[in-house]
């Protein structure tokens, strides 16, 4: 492949297509405003599971995970495999009823998910959840988690023994006839250019003058100093989640359904959600939070909840709006859209040409949203 392809944004799937196209043989520059990482995926939960209940989401979610687990050992890169618990409390039908009939597409789609009732879940994992207000519950054993940071600079490190150039700590555009990048006052022209630039991504375009339906918002998480090596589990009544961390556990919820300004935002944690976080982590893991660290990030929806991932314009890509669940397809999404700019086939549902640009929605999560979880 001897193309010249430009990657603005220098996020987890950013840096693995920049990898994937560079050892296909093309000429690679990568621009970020930050440094690799800086950005949405450095601020990313590493949860990692391939529990989907729709085919196309599980079959890009299992190649992760099994991307993950083999570059693991890699650098200081490490995936530890974990089991993840999605629930419903007692009364919370909708949801019940939403994991029971996600888990039988999930199995039907290959995944290694089972459903539990409140006594069974006592039984199996009671020694590190608090169980007696559980209706159902299904586990996950294709799961674990990793650390997002350490993720992004082993790809970095892969793509620049590829050959890949980073240009960073410089805001540029995108030019979209000749494909090309603006930096400066000149436009830097390329065979194929990816936008992978998160929350900045429908600005980019909107500069260049192409609406895309896309809208980022803030989420937030904090890690905790108390121990706790239980499983990764999502209660989807309260939507919250944890998983063990380095630190001692992580935990998050404190999704805000608005738009945010992808340049003027709150990063830190809302005392409302650092106390909320902690009444859920009582209730659920009986786990006394110590806050070591709560802060926030962007994550980017779109009117269906699915991605935008594919060409936007001829030789102009895009891949951005994970509803919150990027970083843990990363690898298999950048594999994919790495392909379609060599010429192969794209990811025909995510096809951003299936809307027009200029939709009205709403921001929307959760188990009943997507039927599956954050």
């Amino acid at each position: 492949m001897s193309r010249t392809v430009a990657v603005v944004g220098a996020g987890a799937v950013g840096v693995t297509a920049a990898t994937e196209l560079a050892v296909a043989g093309a000429d690679v520059t990568v621009f970020d405003r930050g440094e690799p990482g800086s950005g949405s995926s450095g601020r990313a939960a590493g949860i990692v599971y391939d529990a989907y209940a729709e085919d196309i989401d599980a079959e890009l979610a299992a190649r992760s995970v099994d991307r993950f687990r083999r570059l693991s050992g890699t650098g200081s890169f490490e995936f530890v495999d974990c089991p993840y618990v999605f629930l419903a409390r007692d009364g919370d039908e909708q949801v019940a009823e939403s994991i029971v009939g996600s888990v039988e597409r999930m199995r039907h789609h290959g995944r290694d998910v089972e459903v539990l009732d409140g006594d069974e879940l006592e039984q199996r994992l009671g020694e590190h959840l608090v169980v007696d207000d559980v209706a159902v519950a299904a586990v996950a054993h294709d799961a674990g988690w990793t650390d997002p940071a350490t993720y992004v600079e082993t790809m970095t490190d892969r793509a620049r023994a590829a050959g890949v150039e980073f240009r960073t700590g410089r805001e540029v555009g995108l030019h979209l006839d000749p494909p090309g990048v603006v930096v400066g006052a000149a436009v830097e022209r390329f065979d194929a250019v990816l936008v992978a630039a998160g929350a900045h991504t429908k600005q980019l375009f909107a500069d260049a003058g192409v609406p895309i339906a896309l809208k980022p918002y803030r989420v937030q998480a904090l890690t905790s100093r108390t121990p706790y090596d239980g499983p990764m589990c999502f209660d989807a009544s309260v939507d919250v989640y944890f998983r063990p961390h380095p630190t001692g556990l992580l935990g998050g919820d404190g999704t805000e359904p608005v738009e945010a300004d992808p340049d003027d935002w709150n990063r830190d944690g809302d005392d409302w959600f650092v106390e909320g976080v902690e009444r859920e982590l009582h209730t659920r893991a009986d786990h006394a939070v110590d806050v070591d660290r709560a802060w926030a990030g962007l994550c980017t929806a779109t009117p269906d909840g699915d991605p935008l991932l594919g060409e936007v314009v001829e030789d102009v890509y895009v891949a951005a709006g994970w509803q919150g669940h990027g970083f843990m397809r990363a690898p298999a999404t950048a594999e994919a859209v790495a392909a379609q700019i060599r010429g192969e086939g794209g990811v025909e549902p995510f096809d951003p040409a299936r809307f027009d640009g200029n939709e009205s929605f709403d921001i929307e999560q959760g188990m009943t949203r997507r039927e599956s979880s954050e």
